[in-house]
């Protein structure tokens, strides 16, 4: 597709303050911070877990760790009104540093790291690498630290050290994935000490820390068209960006539902935490909504009888030079819209009552869609759909936008899906 020939509906706006977010957002906790500020423009407000919630027509969010929920309460809205769930995540596959960090090796000065989630390695090697994440201080207070500086790299061995490495790379990950970041003798404390000293603080108050790698080469739309985008971090800060943004749009509006993005951290591990799907926090929240409006138990089930859940996550693209581990029937391709995930074995959690809500509020937004089923004989992954549908017993649908590179530490997608996916989003949420 070029430039001239690009559809009325393509938002070049909306992609370029989703490479915004992308770039300050290295981390969940610096994700959640992010989807926060626009938020907060659009006129929501933060409440505490620990304070009483009211009952205020207006917009709200609440933020742990690297979590947040946020919600919007209409005029009119009653005890019983059923909500309107987006679910997305805010971690990604990536290294992130060991509890005693300073290590090295026959004169290196290297960084112990630990691999977070379905990593592939092999993507990780001489790439230019910052730090970023939270710094958790001796007060009970913590604050993020961002080094967009090129501080790390995991270097490749030489072809001539190994010659055979282009019939099958195999990495170590104890051994074969510890980054440099310079050479001479190892001093513990002076990794700490370095953020210590990017973040403001002093390292005597850092009681911990969850500080994580990420690429330092910026997002940026390719091709000669510029009808690509490759970044880091698109599973899934594209899915939180496109919710936050149809959130903001929203609010303010004539609903008849209460419209709710619920952004999980540890997703590509499990979700088993207190900030992921797997939790008690959506739940929580959801219950004293209802609560906060005067409702009793009898209401909530009412209100989650009539709640539906979009998930909201990175899906495959069908690849050019692997087209035979694509489902032959099922080809989803950049630029041609969200798509739907399917899974009869529960992996996604849509149904086909679920469809008919995607396919609506697709149809409402003017934008088109494609579905995608995995080949018979590959595994198939899987999202908080299933989760949320199991632990609410809401109705749930799984949708996304297709993509390459899936866990890579950069990924590839089309520069018009992540409007089209917001614009879904928005119709999905206004009912």
């Amino acid at each position: 597709m070029s430039t001239a020939a690009r559809p009325a509906y393509f938002d070049r706006t909306h992609t370029d303050d989703l490479i915004a977010f992308l770039s300050a957002s290295p981390s969940p906790f610096h994700a959640v911070a992010s989807a926060a500020e626009r938020l907060e423009k659009a006129g929501f407000r933060r409440v505490a877990e620990t304070d009483a919630w009211d009952a205020a027509v207006g917009g709200r969010y609440v933020i742990r760790g690297g979590a947040l929920i946020a919600w919007y309460v209409p005029e009119g809205a009653g005890p019983a009104t059923p909500f309107r769930v987006v679910g997305t995540h805010t971690d990604s596959p990536n290294l992130r540093v060991k509890p005693i960090p300073d290590t090295g090796s026959a004169g290196w000065r290297q960084v112990a790291v630990e691999i977070y989630g379905g990593v592939p390695l092999n993507t990780w090697l001489d790439r230019d690498l910052g730090l970023s994440g939270r710094l958790a201080l001796r007060d009970g207070t913590a604050t993020l630290v961002q080094i967009d500086e090129p501080l790390l790299r995991v270097p490749q061995l030489a072809i001539h050290l190994d010659r055979q490495v282009n019939d099958g790379l195999k990495l170590d990950k104890q051994r074969h994935l510890t980054p440099i970041w310079g050479i001479g003798d190892v001093t513990e404390g002076s990794l700490i000490e370095y953020v210590a000293e990017k973040a403001g603080v002093d390292a005597a108050d850092i009681a911990g820390w969850d500080l994580m790698t990420h690429d330092v080469q910026p997002p940026c739309y390719l091709g000669k068209d510029r009808e690509l985008l490759a970044g880091p971090r698109l599973d899934n800060l594209l899915s939180v960006h496109a919710a936050a943004a149809a959130l903001a749009a929203v609010a303010g509006g004539d609903l008849p539902y209460i419209p709710v993005l619920a952004a999980f951290d540890h997703e590509e591990t499990g979700s088993e935490s207190d900030t992921g799907a797997q939790g008690p926090l959506l739940g929580n929240v959801l219950e004293r909504s209802v609560y906060a409006r005067g409702g009793t138990p009898e209401d909530r089930a009412r209100a989650l009888a009539g709640t539906v859940c979009l998930s909201s996550d990175m899906g495959h693209a069908v690849h050019p030079n692997y087209s035979e581990r694509h489902e032959p029937g099922h080809h989803p391709l950049p630029n041609g819209g969200p798509i739907l995930k399917v899974n009869v074995n529960n992996r996604y959690a849509t149904d086909g009552l679920g469809r008919a809500v995607f396919a609506a509020a697709c149809e409402k937004a003017g934008v088109p869609w494609q579905a995608f089923v995995s080949n018979n004989a590959m595994p198939c992954g899987t999202t908080i759909g299933p989760i949320t549908a199991a632990r609410l017993g809401i109705t749930t649908v799984d949708c996304g936008i297709a993509a390459l590179s899936m866990h890579s530490a950069r990924e590839l997608c089309g520069a018009d899906d992540p409007y089209l996916l917001a614009s879904a989003i928005k119709a999905f949420l206004e009912g």
